[in-house]
């Protein structure tokens, strides 16, 4: 039988409050279990929907349950958000819908102009390319036997490829992670207004930066994906006529690339391997089994999720879950709640790198809006742990009380920091040629 979603019920958890944020899959575990798992979460104004089957039927139909969350007017964020917007359009280019805010047909007309550039053929052979950048890593700190390995390995890493891709100096990768933080930051839910301008100074920063490097690759084109765009044409309507893309929509779709290509991959290394570290014996089991790494990278996707959800907005009055949503209304798409939803994944709240099917996971979402850049993704993790655990052994934190403390962000789901102590099992640079696919 439907229903309105009980608001008077509401559960004993705030997922902005520090507690809850650092901790949330109790809260997803609750409402789940609940008799509506489409839950009205009042401290982000949105229907969070929880279970697996739901959060597929939502993927499965961008017709209802919409991307083009500023058109319907359920965007997130506030203030903050809004502030850091209006300086973007008023000192560099507005912000447009490409990839991520729109729906099909429109969404496929871009998705089309990068999916060359993530195909599992592509990225297999970047595979020595990735290992270099690995050991260049490693190389950087292997003899102090430390290391802080959220800022020295998994925040230089998919920066340093996302990057070369993007024409963006090597010197320049910390500024790159600074655009990149100020283009997610206002939407997190912990930003205050001063904060939100220098945001939007920084996002601005990068629009020129980029905007000079788009110039340039006019006039001399290289082998990168950036060329690939600023040559690249779109059809609006069939029969219409090719046409370049303007300088609005270049400026989102490297947005776009710069914040998916390597925030979330920044989180996904640094989780996996706070998972190892929190489980004694599953590093050298996974020496002596290296056919469990793909499956390790798969259930630390599933069990740690990078984002824990992402925005929907209601097309029509519709009904989820038993619960009746108004048109209009916010849905937050619970990934991470979906991950570890019991009906679908066995002892779904323990981390099993033995788990059957642990591929089954929707971090990298599903349907049209699938992530491009899952294969290059899988890839830098894959590279990352088969030549750390050939290098170095005795990984440890530095501090055995270590609470794993995360970035403050409503959406995003990564550590601040992992301080490391370790012994070097391997100087050398270690370069198997080891594909993900």
């Amino acid at each position: 039988m439907s229903q309105t979603n009980d608001t008077s019920s509401k559960l004993a958890f705030n997922l902005l409050e520090d507690e809850t944020r650092e901790c949330p899959f109790p809260y997803f575990q609750a409402i789940r279990n609940r008799e509506q798992p489409v839950y009205f979460m009042e401290e982000l104004g949105a229907y969070y929907v929880s279970r697996y089957e739901d959060v597929r039927h939502i993927k499965k139909h961008p017709e209802i349950f919409s991307n083009n969350i500023f058109e319907m007017g359920a965007a997130r964020g506030g203030g903050s958000r809004n502030l850091a917007e209006e300086y973007k359009a008023e000192h560099g280019w507005r912000r447009v819908s490409t990839l991520q805010r729109t729906d099909p047909p429109v969404h496929t007309k871009y998705r089309k102009l990068i999916n060359h550039a993530f195909t599992v053929a592509r990225v297999r052979k970047m595979t020595d390319y990735v290992e270099t950048v690995v050991n260049d890593l490693i190389d950087g700190f292997i003899d102090k036997g430390t290391c802080d390995f959220v800022w020295e390995f998994a925040i230089p890493l998919p920066c340093t490829v996302i990057a070369d891709q993007l024409g963006v100096p090597r010197d320049k990768i910390w500024r790159l992670k600074e655009w990149s933080d100020a283009m997610l930051a206002p939407g997190g839910g912990f930003v205050d207004q001063d904060q939100a301008i220098e945001c939007g100074k920084l996002v601005v920063e990068a629009q020129h930066f980029f905007a000079e490097v788009m110039g340039a690759r006019r006039e001399e084109p290289q082998d990168d994906i950036i060329t690939d765009l600023v040559n690249a044409t779109v059809v609006d309507e069939e029969g219409g006529d090719p046409r370049p893309l303007d300088m609005y929509e270049l400026q989102d779709l490297l947005d776009q690339l710069l914040t998916g290509g390597n925030e979330t991959t920044t989180n996904a290394i640094g989780s996996a391997l706070m998972l190892l570290l929190q489980r004694p014996g599953l590093m050298e089991k996974m020496r002596d089994e290296p056919k469990l790494l793909r499956n390790f990278i798969e259930e630390s996707l599933r069990y740690e999720t990078p984002v824990l959800h992402l925005w929907r907005a209601t097309s029509q009055d519709t009904e989820l879950g038993g619960v009746k949503i108004p048109k209009g209304s916010a849905i937050a798409v619970g990934y991470a709640s979906a991950n570890r939803d019991e009906g679908v994944f066995d002892d779904s709240e323990a981390f099993d790198i033995e788990r059957n099917k642990a591929g089954a996971h929707l971090a990298f979402g599903s349907g049209p809006h699938h992530c491009p850049g899952a294969a290059l993704a899988r890839q830098e993790m894959f590279s990352a742990f088969t030549i750390l655990l050939n290098r170095l052994e005795n990984i440890r934190t530095a501090d055995p009380d270590d609470k794993f403390l995360h970035v403050p962000s409503s959406f995003l789901r990564g550590l601040e920091h992992l301080h490391l102590k370790f012994d070097v099992r391997n100087r050398e640079r270690y370069m198997p040629g080891a594909s993900a696919y």
